[in-house]
């Protein structure tokens, strides 16, 4: 069912990444306070494999995530947040439908929007399946995250089957015409963001320094960076 908002301000649309939920990545933190707080409504979504949506054990099941998405949004345009895989979520559906989309903030992705790493992708799906190697950290957290929360690892795995070779190109990512803001910390193995950003006509990049992957959705510098983009505070 479609979210009914006020069409006088913006909606917020917030997605998260994988292993994570719209309750544990946006409201755990703080994030979707700090919106409301600006006056900006907020729609959460959980992706498939996810939270509270259904977790189908088949990689097939999970070859349309933005369908969810789409169906939580309103009519009119949204503002749109994802991190990791709700930033590439999110960058699939702006292709395909850039006039549904105000402004969009995509954290935790960067190079690898366009470059499979055959070898990252490798060790998440060790990590969820229990073998990876003693000394991977890494692939461990990420056991970790399918593991806790409620996650269920077989929905997980299936999913990083189903979209780990999945990859966009510059001809695909040339249609997000959007406004679009690229926030990814200077330690995070889904870096640099610069390729991404070259690729998108209207993006910016803002990198965080110290900041890997798994601490973006929490750090100062992405939430100040954020509010301040889809103008939830003064610029």
């Amino acid at each position: 069912m479609k979210a009914t908002v006020s069409t006088m301000v913006t909606p917020v649309v917030l997605v998260h990444g994988w292993g994570g939920s719209f309750a544990t990545t946006w409201q755990r933190g703080g994030f979707t306070e700090l919106l409301r707080d600006a006056g900006k409504p907020v729609i959460g979504v959980d992706l498939l494999g996810h939270g509270a949506a259904p977790k189908p054990h088949e990689p097939e099941a999970y070859a349309d995530l933005g369908a969810r998405v789409l169906e939580a949004m309103p009519d009119e345009p949204v503002d749109a947040v994802g991190f990791s895989l709700g930033a590439m979520t999110l960058l699939r559906l702006a292709a395909a439908h850039p006039d549904r989309f105000r402004k969009l903030v995509l954290a935790g992705v960067g190079r690898n929007v366009l470059e499979r790493d055959e070898e990252n992708a490798r060790r998440m799906i060790a990590g969820v399946e229990g073998t990876a190697a003693e000394d991977d950290t890494v692939a461990h957290v990420f056991g970790q995250y399918a593991r806790s929360d409620g996650n269920d690892p077989l929905a997980l795995a299936a999913l990083l089957r189903c979209t780990s070779s999945e990859r966009m190109n510059a001809e695909t990512l040339a249609l997000v015409t959007v406004p679009t803001l690229v926030v990814i910390g200077d330690k995070d193995f889904a870096g640099p963001g610069d390729p991404l950003v070259a690729a998108l006509p209207q993006a910016t990049l803002k990198s965080l320094r110290n900041v890997d992957h798994f601490a973006t959705p929490e750090a100062f510098g992405f939430i100040d960076a954020a509010l301040e983009f889809i103008d939830a505070i003064p610029a």
